[in-house]
């Protein structure tokens, strides 16, 4: 962990500066950046699982749509 103090006399303006320039250079913020969206990989138990899910969810929409309890849906553009 970095610590950051002003410096006796200096202003507001040329700390942040310097604290901005320490903080490019170690990359730590960059990092941050970078794992804000990374997702991590699902298990093989959890693909698997997903995937039966969704083959249970669509054979039961198709059934439903077979028997016409389920409206056929159209692709809206807008």
């Amino acid at each position: 962990m970095v610590e950051f103090k002003r410096k006796k006399g200096e202003s507001f303006e040329n700390f942040l500066r310097r604290f901005n320039k320490k903080l490019q250079q170690t990359g730590k913020l960059y990092e941050v950046r970078q794992k804000k969206h990374r997702q991590p990989k699902k298990s093989k138990r959890e693909q698997k699982e997903y995937a039966l899910k969704s083959f249970e969810m669509r054979a039961e929409k198709e059934y439903l749509r077979k028997i016409s309890k389920l409206k056929i849906e159209t692709k809206k553009r807008w």
